[in-house]
């Protein structure tokens, strides 16, 4: 259901932005220059021959002068054929025909000249994130992809999360069908027909450009338009070089014929257009939200009521209001909502967490007061009640006074929360959650996997101790039965098991959990996310890589490091957290080993085997 909310918005999004953006940069100082200008007099517009596009500035041919075009630009003539060169992740160059070049829209199309080749793999190869490449994919940004074999077809719908092209022809067969799909969301709707074949390389994954270059090979990619040259390049004329001051400059072009058409028609016809679309789409949503909403009311009733016995207190939406003073005072905001300070009528302060993201079948909400309800645990928070009113669903916590994990590791101001959290603070927090997750494994009658083990799922009381949140994801299974079925992966990139993405690593067990605790202790340790998404060079994402070649060479692995023993610490916390996230997850250890490792010597720890596969990259050396 909110797949289709979210297309629906993004579909506006376009239309606004296709509207907006001729008109939303702002007008450049750069005046026309009618002199004559160095670069038009020694670069002249010119070609490779017959109808190929024309090149000028900010591009140049090979043989032609440094300055007559900026650096990566360059292209080449073969046969009246102009070529342009783009990287590959084997660090040589893939060479396309160009078929257009808009100067206007600082876009370059071009198709792939080995007709016999399969695009899918050429496409797949190309690497704009390559500091030497000005070049990226228009109108998009990089997506975490991943390549995926299906033993049958994937069956798109308006309510499908998992965005996949495909099948592809030239790299498939009747009986093994490839996709790329979006590996950066929710993967719990992957059909368990199909099977990872790549996932962690980052490079852009554009749905609609792989569709256009597997169809008509024609690919579209762009460059950052200059200073003043977009405003210059609309009204008509060219931009340039002045290599006098190494400055772009705006050269008239005399020949130019303005567009007749008017602009108010062209925005009136737009905009009417806009408005009935989004009207017709708005009618839509509604009538399929109305049944899926009435569905899940019947199916959240019918649980509430065969578990009746099991459940905390119920509220009403109107009590919620008054809890929390009309959701005055606001904590945060969470996967599935956002989350209010209250407090009840005997004075006990609460946490109410609104779930708006809910799943469409209510299954989130259900786990958690299923689950959570029959937990007692020191390192568990406490259930006191929930509120399940027509639409409206929300989950009533024991409130934490010291918010979560998550904002004292990755606060900005991090450095004043450190001097308060010492390094045996932190290993204490460490502690506690492994002895949550120990709980949650082996001191229920039936094994909880928590799924979702992250520090935004971390609680910490007035004292400090951590309290595991969220069991939106959690799943029940009998202590007998180490492996757990699965039929699509669950949880929070960064933070997910490699063996929920595809069997090949290993049957899905409660060393999930294992994985993700581990991925929490390196973070605890440098203070950062072992996938940082706003990063912009891609090469200095894996965190967990630098920080095994730290500890392995011996030097320090934390700017933090104060009193005696906090190096200790630190290393011990990163050599756990090393051995929790081996990609096989027989060689991870089981929670409780964990708190024997937490709890013992630094020198009687091994160091563990290297986790991953080498990326061969510059990992960032202060992080």
């Amino acid at each position: 259901m909110y797949s289709l909310s979210f297309s629906v918005s993004i579909c506006c999004s376009i239309i606004l932005l296709f509207l907006l953006s001729p008109y939303s940069e702002s007008k450049s100082n750069y005046g026309v220059n009618n002199s004559t200008n160095i670069t038009y007099e020694f670069c002249p517009p010119t070609t490779c021959g017959g109808k190929g596009p024309e090149i000028r500035f900010p591009f140049r041919l090979k043989n032609q002068s440094v300055f007559c075009g900026l650096k990566g630009f360059e292209l080449s003539c073969s046969n009246n054929n102009t070529l342009l060169h783009l990287p590959s992740f084997n660090s040589s160059t893939n060479d396309f025909y160009v078929q257009e070049i808009s100067y206007l829209h600082s876009s370059i199309a071009f198709t792939d000249p080995n007709e016999t080749t399969c695009p899918a793999k050429t496409l797949l190869s190309l690497n704009f994130t390559s500091f030497e490449s000005p070049f990226f994919f228009k109108m998009y940004d990089n997506w975490m992809i991943a390549t995926v074999n299906c033993t049958a077809k994937i069956e798109q719908s308006s309510t499908s999360y998992v965005r996949a092209v495909g099948p592809i022809d030239c790299i498939s067969d009747d009986k093994n069908f490839v996709y790329v799909i979006s590996a950066s969301g929710p993967m719990e709707e992957l059909s368990p027909n199909c099977k990872i074949l790549s996932q962690s390389k980052w490079i852009p994954a554009l749905k609609n450009t792989v569709k256009n270059f597997l169809e008509n090979r024609k690919m579209v990619i762009a460059w950052e338009a200059l200073r003043g040259c977009h405003s210059c390049e609309k009204s008509g004329n060219f931009c340039g070089l002045n290599i006098t001051n190494n400055s772009t400059i705006c050269v008239e072009n005399k020949d130019h014929v303005a567009d007749p058409l008017p602009i108010s028609v062209i925005i009136g016809t737009s905009i009417g257009g806009t408005i009935f679309f989004t009207l017709v789409i708005l009618f839509i949503y509604k009538a399929i939200k109305s049944d899926k909403e009435k569905e899940v009311q019947q199916r959240v009733e019918k649980f509430l009521e065969d578990y009746k016995t099991h459940n905390p207190t119920r509220y009403t939406y109107s009590d919620l209001k008054k809890i929390t003073g009309k959701f005055k005072h606001k904590l945060g905001q969470g996967g599935y909502g956002s989350v209010y300070k209250g407090k009840l009528s005997s004075g006990i302060p609460v946490a109410v967490k609104i779930l708006e993201h809910s799943k469409a079948n209510g299954e989130d909400f259900i786990n958690e007061v299923a689950i959570i309800s029959r937990i007692h645990h020191f390192n568990v928070v406490r259930l006191l009640g929930f509120c399940s009113e027509g639409t409206r669903r929300a989950i009533i916590y024991e409130f934490m006074l010291n918010g979560s994990l998550e904002k004292i590791i990755f606060s900005k101001m991090h450095e004043s929360d450190h001097r308060l959290l010492s390094w045996e603070k932190l290993q204490k927090i460490a502690f506690g959650v492994a002895r949550g997750v120990e709980y949650l494994h082996q001191g229920c009658k039936r094994r909880i996997l928590h799924f979702d083990i992250k520090p935004h799922n971390i609680l910490l009381d007035h004292n400090f101790q951590p309290k595991i949140s969220d069991f939106g994801l959690a799943k029940l299974c009998s202590k007998e039965i180490s492996i757990v079925s699965m039929t699509a992966a669950r949880g929070t990139v960064g933070y997910i098991a490699p063996e929920l993405f595809s069997r090949n690593f290993g049957e899905v067990s409660y060393k999930a959990d294992v994985f993700s605790y581990g991925m929490m202790l390196l973070e605890m340790v440098g203070c950062r996310k072992n996938i940082d998404h706003t990063i912009e060079n891609h090469s200095q994402v894996y965190f967990p890589e630098w920080v095994y070649n730290r500890v392995n060479q011996g030097r320090e692995i934390s700017l933090e490091i104060e009193e005696d023993g906090d190096e200790e610490i630190a290393k011990k916390l990163a050599i756990v957290g090393l051995w929790c996230i081996q990609w096989n997850p027989t060689d991870r250890p089981s929670m409780t080993m964990v708190m024997q490792m937490l709890e013992g010597d630094l020198k009687s720890l091994e160091m563990p085997p290297k986790p991953f596969i080498s990326s061969d990259v510059e990992m960032v050396e202060n992080p």
